[in-house]
């Protein structure tokens, strides 16, 4: 074990049009070791929605899982969303891409309406439960919203995204290039990322502040017991 602080970092695939949006996903996991901290990888092993041909836009009929592809930007390093114990980690951050919102839920096709896969409701709800606090970017505010159905949390300015978010109980507050949102009492931090028109410096400058209150919140004392 390691006294560093410790984030679980939770993926939903590979690429920003069906799974994890990469630079997200790099940038975070840069910005939680350069402050200090050590990370371990998590996804659930369940197919994707669809795979999405990066060039053309289009679906191109193959299946694949959202562990296996996930397991790509973590060189290996990843492990089963199932075996995700709250009590090994001390935050808790989910790198945004259409993944979160196709494969962790349905809020890209369903809006409001969405489902969250039983395995990140799980994983969520004992992370609420030992009080971990909880970082989202870009899209991935979305699963918050319908797991938690309160809370203040931004993905950054679109209109029907921020309406959804509303009609699922949480509070949406407008953010831009680098910014964060804070719940201090849920515990929460939100960063809108590729939600916006962003250069790969900004979506850096949004994973960074994300982690860095992250980490301020592990430094200021968490319970490890369940609640």
């Amino acid at each position: 074990m390691t006294d560093k602080p410790r984030f679980a970092v939770l993926l939903s695939g590979c690429g920003v049009f069906d799974g994890a949006e990469i630079h997200e996903a790099v940038l975070t996991l840069l910005a939680i070791d350069r402050q200090g901290a050590v990370y371990q990888c998590f996804a659930p092993d369940i197919s994707q929605m669809h795979v999405i041909d990066h060039v053309t836009g289009e679906p191109t009929g193959e299946t694949r899982n959202v562990l296996t592809e996930a397991a790509r930007i973590a060189r290996g390093a990843i492990a089963d969303l199932a075996t995700f114990d709250p009590g090994d980690f001390d935050a808790l951050i989910l790198p945004g891409g259409f993944g979160a919102a196709k494969n962790l839920c349905t809020f890209a096709v369903d809006g409001p309406d969405c489902t969250v896969d039983p395995t990140v409701e799980a994983a969520l709800t004992k992370a609420r439960a030992f009080h971990l606090p909880i970082g989202a970017l870009c899209i991935a505010p979305a699963v918050l919203a319908r797991v938690l159905g309160t809370g203040k949390l931004t993905i950054g300015s679109d209109k029907d995204a921020a309406a959804g978010i509303e009609a699922m109980g949480a509070t949406h507050q407008e953010a831009t290039h680098g910014e964060i949102v804070v719940d201090e009492g849920l515990r929460v931090v939100t960063s809108p990322c590729y939600m916006l028109d962003a250069t790969i410096s900004q979506i850096a400058e949004g994973a960074d502040n994300t982690v860095a209150a992250l980490m301020r919140m592990v430094q200021q004392g968490q319970p490890q017991t369940a609640a």
